[in-house]
């Protein structure tokens, strides 16, 4: 593995605009992304954050890339990802898009039939050319967690993985609440992380990357 001293980060959701004014998009508020980029900062490395929508400011430090749609996120990170020796993939980039956009406005009248094509997977194409980078993915669970995280890991040739539970009656991962996630390396090693604040998590997340390093 390559020695880590500069780390590509992305954060926040994805907007797929429907038309001028509606799009699709999820809860993700960006806040675990922007925490790993302060956190990394603070351990002295150069740190690239490309994110998508969200109402935080990004790290005094670190070089800021805004982006809307997984296809904005996709070209920036292609043409950071070959200077940085690390990726860290936490943005919940929209699974599905919109085959075009409106230029206008649609009328609300009547009802509307959307049909959506699936967005491109940034992680695991950049995964394809990673040499001796190291890459990171974040996944979000309904049920099967540890199942579908490490078939996430292995189809996607990651380095480890983050995985959280989402549960919308018992268990909301989102925004400023703490976190209990499960970290998975690419040999099946799981570390189950107490719930913790994202700002916390960042610093334990960094040292076991630093493990994987080697």
């Amino acid at each position: 593995m390559t020695k880590i001293k500069r780390i590509l980060i992305t954060a926040g959701p994805t907007r797929e605009h429907i038309d001028p004014v509606r799009f699709i998009t999820n809860l993700s508020s960006g806040r675990m992304g922007f925490s790993l980029a302060q956190s990394a900062l603070r351990k002295g490395y150069k740190v690239s954050l490309v994110s998508g929508p969200v109402d935080l400011r990004p790290p005094r430090g670190a070089s800021f890339y805004p982006v809307v749609s997984a296809l904005q996120m996709k070209k920036v990170c292609a043409k950071l990802f070959r200077s940085h020796d690390c990726l860290i993939m936490t943005a919940a980039v929209c699974d599905f898009m919109p085959p075009e956009t409106g230029r206008h406005k649609l009328p609300s009248r009547g009802g509307l039939t959307l049909r959506l094509k699936r967005t491109p997977d940034i992680l695991a194409g950049l995964s394809k050319n990673k040499g001796k980078r190291i890459v990171i993915g974040f996944c979000l669970e309904t049920k099967d967690l540890l199942r579908r995280a490490a078939e996430k890991l292995t189809e996607k040739d990651l380095d480890g993985i983050v995985a959280n539970y989402y549960d919308p009656a018992r268990y909301i991962p989102f925004g400023k609440r703490n976190v209990r996630t499960v970290l998975i390396d690419r040999t099946g090693r799981v570390r189950r992380m107490p719930a913790v604040a994202k700002t916390r998590l960042a610093g334990k997340i960094l040292s076991w990357i630093k493990e994987l390093e080697g």
